[in-house]
């Protein structure tokens, strides 16, 4: 199973929300590409980037530090937050990610999440965020209609071969993450099923690496060190 630290930005910050709110933000470290390179020295090949004001507002807030990090760690980074046309997939991967994860318009603009599989084929990722059964879009702030189900049933029928799926309910509560949801997704799906949300201990990182997850989002966890993220790539090794 493959570890991605997470890294969230806003106001060119490493930042943490509380279950995906705005108002309950905690600012962990002002200099993100520093944050990004203690995540290398530390074992990690993956880093999971959000522009939180992109997601928010639908425009990319945080290219340069996207750019940086590519640079100065070649830490292969997936990034989401506010895609919703062809040029911000275009920038982010021209500045050197080398994943873009379609939230909102994968669930509000099929003929573009289309379109962009088929440009970019497994550099399109997509995200499930998941409230109270539903799909949430524009930042967590609204529910769409799909069922989880039913969102995962279309994705795979598009060709989505990577979803990040989010249990917003869990998402940096520290109270350990959605095993049974993964276990079951990955059982039904063939799409490669990153966990994110809650994972807060070594024992979820074992639990979703045995259960055959593809990978696992560790944010608050790390920031706080109830995880430390050399031992979680050893264990999901």
């Amino acid at each position: 199973m493959k570890i991605f630290p997470a890294i969230d930005l806003y106001g060119g910050s490493a930042v943490r929300l509380f279950k995906g709110d705005y108002a309950q933000m905690t600012v962990y470290n002002d200099d993100p590409v520093a944050v990004a390179k203690d995540f290398a020295r530390s074992g990690a090949k993956y880093v999971h980037v959000v522009d939180l004001e992109g997601a928010k507002n639908g425009a990319p807030a945080h290219l340069e530090v996207v750019k940086k990090i590519a640079e100065e760690t070649g830490l292969f980074i997936e990034i989401g937050g506010g895609i919703r046309n062809m040029e911000t997939v275009e920038k982010y991967l021209s500045v050197g990610a080398s994943r873009v994860i379609l939230g909102t318009a994968a669930v509000t603009d099929e003929e573009f999440l289309k379109a962009a599989i088929a440009l970019h084929g497994d550099k399109i990722a997509v995200g499930a965020d998941i409230a109270d059964g539903k799909i949430a879009i524009r930042g967590w702030l609204e529910k769409s209609e799909y069922t989880t189900e039913a969102f995962f049933d279309k994705m795979q029928a598009l060709g989505v071969k990577t979803v990040i799926c989010t249990d917003i309910s869990k998402d940096g509560a520290m109270k350990g993450t959605n095993r049974a949801l993964y276990k079951e997704l990955g059982e039904k799906y063939t799409i490669d099923i990153v966990a994110s949300g809650g994972v807060s201990s070594i024992e979820d990182v074992e639990a979703l690496a045995a259960a055959g997850t593809y990978g696992a989002i560790i944010g608050k966890a790390y920031y706080v060190g109830a995880i430390d993220l050399a031992e979680a790539i050893r264990v999901a090794k």
